[in-house]
């Protein structure tokens, strides 16, 4: 008679939980086990009380961000800066996830494949050099090219303008060797006789893409995109803090709730600021995909993440 209880399942599948376990352990000790942390948000912290013997002290953590006169400002700059970066980076990795299944020569596929996923690998703290390299006022690389042309320089480091381009292009060549990944496997996926079929049709290459590739990668693509927008208000802090610095003449434009947390926190040194700012920003991501999962259940319900 086969075990089909709890401890008959354990048994039958222990090879599957064994594999399991790493990433359940790395996820409890590096998700949830800090989440004990969220009472600093609400505690006046002390390096004598520690996290849970420090005096609480309400929501007066909340109001150093929230009177600073910048709270709209850095929550919209972030919001905006995230919704370009997923609109901008969706786009482009799909396009890629297409052109590398459309390539014929399977070792130049492979090639441009690893050469798109190089740039992964780069630190930020290494982008940011390759940036100053190209748009320096004094010794930039676009500002040679300006100049050999026959124009005056343009100075990157105080227009603000531009810098949601700048950002945007440099994350998106860091990034869409990597992101392309789920695409490539979601179209692996498609069944080959649907391609066939369409090609004995006479549909061309274009037509195979828009009526038969991209409607069928949507299921990941509104996955993907789902648990994007549940970071929508995390800014990328290694980018951001990397390519602008402390650059005050650029803030306006490129201040996300990151780095104006981070600033605060190495000028004031206070820790309780910084968990209400983190917590604060745990619960729009939180609601935001509440929201976000709702309206595609009610779309389809296939393409909603629970």
């Amino acid at each position: 008679m086969k075990k089909t209880g709890f401890f008959g399942l354990l048994v039958k599948y222990r090879i599957f939980l064994l594999m399991l376990l790493p990433a359940v352990l790395y996820t409890v000790l590096f998700a949830y086990l800090p989440m004990a942390g969220i009472v600093m948000a609400f505690k006046k912290y002390n390096y004598a009380g520690g996290i849970f013997n420090s005096p609480w002290n309400g929501f007066k953590n909340f109001e150093f961000f929230f009177r600073s006169g910048k709270a709209l400002l850095v929550t919209k700059n972030t919001v905006l800066y995230n919704l370009l970066f997923i609109a901008f980076n969706t786009l482009l990795q799909m396009a890629v996830a297409i052109l590398l299944t459309e390539m014929r020569n399977r070792y130049f596929r492979k090639a441009a494949q690893s050469v798109m996923f190089l740039p992964y690998f780069i630190s930020w703290v290494i982008v940011s050099v390759i940036a100053f390299n190209l748009l320096s006022y004094d010794f930039g690389f676009f500002n040679r090219l300006i100049v050999s042309v026959g124009g005056d320089k343009f100075n990157f480091y105080t227009t603000g303008k531009i810098w949601p381009i700048i950002l945007t292009l440099f994350g998106a060549w860091k990034g869409v060797g990597y992101g392309s990944v789920m695409y490539l496997a979601a179209i692996m996926g498609i069944d080959t006789s649907v391609y066939e079929a369409a090609i004995i049709d006479g549909a061309s290459v274009f037509q195979r893409i828009f009526r038969i590739t991209v409607p069928l990668m949507m299921p990941t693509v509104v996955i993907l995109l789902l648990l994007a927008v549940g970071g929508i208000f995390r800014g990328n802090f290694d980018m951001f803090y990397n390519l602008v610095g402390n650059n005050g003449l650029l803030h306006n434009a490129t201040d996300v709730i990151d780095t104006f947390t981070f600033r605060a926190l190495i000028t004031n040194n206070d820790f309780g600021m910084s968990a209400a700012a983190g917590l604060y920003q745990s619960v729009l991501c939180f609601i935001t995909i509440l929201l976000v999962n709702k309206a595609v259940k009610m779309y389809d319900p296939d393409y909603s993440l629970f």
